[in-house]
């Protein structure tokens, strides 16, 4: 018998050894597949039974490993096992648009695409990307991180084309190395927006083939600022929104960028003239520069092009208001000149209309002019702070005697072409940074240069251009600085090394998490913007199951338990209630620290009803955890065991607006709201809601806005309330049909016959209120003649006939006679809301854009103490004193009785794909 050749024998060997790892990691990946169907607790089937996982619903595998897991928007609760990181096959894991909680665990190598947004989860690892070299779409947005930078360990993800990052908690500035001398070379979409983010917009952005850039609506105090000078240098943009933040500095040339179609740079102090490089764009569709300080001629843009509706009437400075009318020469010499400066924001604010030389008081900042005949006769901008250079066209200014620059920080030369000033007596230029030779003036002419150290000598050197003996030593001493350098870095990185190794060994052990008595609550959860402790009692992780004991849970989406509730509210004793609502009661209660909190406890009886009250439960939990601003009321938790039903928000002290526009007596002591609080509150609501529309990336539809859902803290600052009847907008659908369900008095018309809802039913009820609050009058107010019992109706006829305009002002209001445009803007804008059809009704973008400059008339115009340390007479007494200490170194729920028809549902449809927003310019806010 022959025997086998030993190559034979060898390939035996090696199959068998393929064979048995492949059983292997089979069964490793069944093992893992099972422990994570455990750890999910779903609504919904998901279809995984039988032991071959490659058969499960939302699984995909290749030669028996598993290679994609899709289990995205399946209402899925529970948290994600660390056994995950096994799957070192996997190539694609979403779990996007469910209410997963606990830290996100470390992934496999494999990975590349992640999507785990809209979700619940606490924490990420700093070190999770390390090794992941192949990720190629992350996408981390709206969960409730604790605060964190954006990790470094990103930079080891070098094939990412797309990084979103939206409402992710991230704090600091955003990192150089997304720049073009960072490892991602083809990132195309970044999106960072909604975050806590400020610096400037990092330098080495310049360049790089970037095709999105979304880093709109940061929330901290001092926002991203600086210039977007380096945008001029993105070539390949498509869509810039950088709305909703503190940048400075004029719009730059945009020539170059041939497929610019979405720009956004709303709601930002950007100043100067409109390059014609925007205007021209060929591939342009949207553009937003409300809220700015832009200067000169309002721009023309071709047809076809959507601009924002108030963006000449926005806060921007043009010279008029008419579309492509030129500004008067005059006001065109003095931009020009100063745009060598920046064109500097305190001119901008106070440069105002189409005449440098106004009769009254409006007079322009640095500009002084003679009586007769009436023209500029001296430019003094003495200790103003401007950097730049003196520009040569203020020799345009012939009818000039002073021009006074002293005490600035300019730089450059003192151009000649001032010498040919016919009438110039004096030039004051002391106590810059200038340089070269001083131009012969004519002698007369009084000319002061003290403080310049450099004035008469040659313009600085652009390099260093020493002898070779110095560029030996340079040569050197950077040599030595290298190697101290790279000895630092490797040093850096075997401790880092160390710390890895410890903290994953750390993590392998850890197998149960003690739960505390006292978890910490999310800042934002809280009107002074500092996390707290809340007590509960302890637990496991909360569902909605009806036999859950539920007393535990995640910040800003807390599971208490029915004991604490019990006690905070004294065993819910009628002292306390706050008001009673069409679900259910309101109580007042106080937690062990003292956080003051509301309680709505839904009756046992409708609860019974079946599954509707119950999805009006989930559905005010389902939408609050998602949506966070400023102007929605903070759901702090929530309590679901046996019958009871109760959601746990943050305390409004002064109630719902109902309150105080229709039951204020001031026999008590309470006073009617003044018209310019009133304005305040439509602007918080009107924010509000925006923002549901579309600024929270999704779309909600509140339908049922009214007085008493609108809710004050103690500052009167407005935040809207009740999410139980919200619906969100399905994904690329305009409108749909849902049960009928709202106010009567409320309801727009077309909802209430067809059952269809757009985001223009919120629209009309906002017109609703915004009535309500000019004439003092109720939606429906049977006390009044028949004719008159509707509140719409009535207005319209009244806003009819100019003769009776006064006639409809809530008589509790003192008119002043200078406040009666504003009653008038108001009132149209109401009746606009109101429009019998849908597509003749505004956004709330629109809204918005209308009441912003109506409130900013009551800002103080002079500068006071208040304004020199930064803050703003409208703050809470934390806000203020958040400011002071930077400078050194929520209120709640109450709800009333009203008629309310609630039938409605709640449904939730898939997240769009990365950068899938409605490019409707009526949504791009961030406040």
């Amino acid at each position: 018998m022959q025997k086998p050749e030993p190559c034979f024998l060898l390939s035996i060997i090696v199959f068998l050894c393929v064979f048995v790892l492949s059983v292997h990691s089979q069964n490793d990946d069944s093992s893992v597949m099972a422990i994570l169907k455990k750890a999910l607790n779903s609504k919904s089937d998901l279809q995984w039974n039988g032991s071959d996982i490659c058969k499960w619903k939302y699984i995909q595998c290749n030669s028996g490993r598993v290679t994609a897991i899709h289990i995205s928007s399946l209402n899925l609760q529970g948290s994600l096992p660390k056994e995950l990181v096994q799957l070192s096959q996997l190539q694609t894991f979403q779990c996007n648009n469910n209410g997963l909680t606990g830290p996100v665990p470390y992934m496999p190598k494999s990975l590349q695409r992640l999507a785990i947004n809209n979700n619940n989860f606490n924490s990420m690892p700093n070190d999770f990307f390390i090794g992941m070299t192949n990720l190629v779409d992350i996408r981390i947005d709206y969960n409730p991180f604790s605060q964190w930078n954006v990790p470094d360990s990103l930079q080891d993800c070098a094939s990412l084309t797309s990084f979103s990052g939206m409402n992710a908690s991230f704090v600091g500035k955003i990192p150089g190395f997304f720049g073009k001398d960072g490892p991602f070379q083809g990132l195309v979409y970044l999106a960072l927006c909604f975050n806590y983010l400020e610096g400037e917009l990092p330098g080495s952005f310049s360049g790089i083939s970037l095709e999105r850039l979304l880093v709109n609506g940061q929330q901290s105090m001092n926002k991203l600022n600086g210039t977007i000078a380096v945008l001029k240098n993105m070539t390949s943009l498509k869509q810039i929104w950088v709305h909703g933040n503190s940048f400075i500095g004029q719009i730059p040339d945009l020539s170059n960028h041939d497929q610019l179609s979405d720009v956004s740079l709303r709601d930002n102090q950007l100043t100067g003239v409109i390059p014609p490089s925007l205007t021209s764009l060929t591939s342009l569709t949207v553009v937003n520069l409300t809220n700015n300080y832009l200067q000169g001629s309002p721009p023309m843009f071709k047809d076809g092009v959507r601009v924002d509706n108030d963006m000449v009437n926005g806060n921007n400075r043009f010279c008029t208001k008419d579309i492509g009318k030129p500004c008067s020469p005059l006001v065109n010499t003095l931009l020009s000149a100063v745009e060598p400066l920046g064109y500097p924001k305190k001119l901008a604010d106070s440069w105002k209309g189409n005449d440098p030389c106004p009769r009254g008081n409006d007079e322009w900042l640095g500009i002084v002019c003679s009586a007769s005949p009436v023209n500029i006769s001296v430019i003094n901008f003495q200790h103003m702070g401007f950097s730049g250079n003196i520009s040569p066209k203020f020799a345009s200014l012939t009818s000039v005697t002073k021009l006074l620059f002293a005490n600035n920080s300019l730089t450059g030369i003192i151009p000649s072409e001032l010498t040919s000033m016919p009438l110039l007596k004096e030039l004051d230029v002391s106590n810059n940074n200038l340089y070269g030779k001083v131009p012969s003036f004519r002698p007369e002419v009084v000319v002061k240069i003290d403080g310049n150290p450099n004035i008469g000598k040659d313009p600085p050197p652009a390099s260093d251009s020493g002898d070779n003996s110095r560029g030996e030593v340079k040569k050197n001493t950077v040599g030595i600085i290298v190697g101290i350098v790279a000895g630092v870095v490797i040093l850096l990185g075997l401790v880092a090394a160390l710390f890895i190794k410890s903290r994953r060994k750390k993590l392998k052990h850890v197998s149960k998490v003690q739960i505390p008595n006292e978890i910490e609550v999310h800042p934002h959860h809280f009107e002074d913007g500092n996390a707290k402790k809340v007590s509960v009692a302890g637990g496991g992780i909360g569902s909605f199951s009806p036999s859950s004991s539920a007393q535990n849970g995640e910040a800003g989406n807390m599971v208490f338990s029915i004991q604490v509730l019990r006690e905070v509210t004294d065993n819910f004793n009628e002292r306390n209630i706050l008001g009673r609502g069409g679900f259910g009661t309101v109580y007042k209660g106080e937690l062990h620290d003292g956080t003051k909190i509301a309680v709505k406890r839904m009756e046992s009886g409708i609860m019974g009803e079946g599954e509707k009250g119950l999805s009006e439960f989930k559905s005010e939990i389902a939408v609050l955890t998602k949506v966070r601003h400023r102007h929605l009321v903070a759901l702090l938790g929530h309590c679901l065991d046996g019958n009871e039903r109760l959601l746990v928000y943050e305390y409004m002290p002064q109630g719902p607006l109902s309150k105080h526009l229709f039951e204020c007596k001031e026999d008590e002591g309470s006073k009617p709201l003044e018209w310019k609080r009133r304005l305040i509150i439509a602007l918080d609501v009107a924010r509000g809601v925006e923002y549901l529309h579309g600024l929270a990336q999704q779309i909600f539809i509140h339908r049922d806005l009214k007085p008493s859902n609108i809710l004050l803290g103690d500052d009167m600052r407005a935040k809207v309330s009740d999410f139980g009847l919200v619906r969100l907008v399905p994904e690329g659908q305009a409108s749909f049909e849902t049960r009928l369900a709202g106010t009567f008095g409320y309801l727009a018309p077309e909802y209430a016959v067809t059952g269809r809802v757009t985001t223009k039913v919120d629209v009309y009820s906002y017109g609703v209120i915004l009535m309500e609050m000019i004439t003092g009058r109720k939606a429906i107010d049977n006390s009044q003649p028949e004719e008159n019992v509707h509140l719409v109706t009535w207005f319209r006829r009244m806003l009819l006939n100019r003769d009776s305009f006064r006639k409809i002002i809530d008589p509790a209001i003192d008119v002043e006679e200078e406040a009666l445009d504003s009653f008038r803007t108001v009132a149209e804008l109401a009746g606009h809301c109101c429009a019998r059809e849908p597509y003749q009704r505004p956004d709330m973008s629109n809204v918005v854009n209308v009441l912003a400059p109506l409130v900013e008339i009551w800002k103080p115009t002079d500068s006071s103490p208040a304004d020199i340390y930064g803050l703003d007479l409208d703050m809470s007494l934390p806000q203020a004193l958040h400011n002071w200490q930077a400078l050194e170194g929520m209120s709640t729920i109450n709800t009333s009785t009203s008629t309310t028809l609630r039938t409605g549902d709640y449904t939730q449809s898939s997240l769009p794909p990365a950068g899938g927003f409605a490019n409707s310019f009526n949504s791009m806010d961030a406040r």
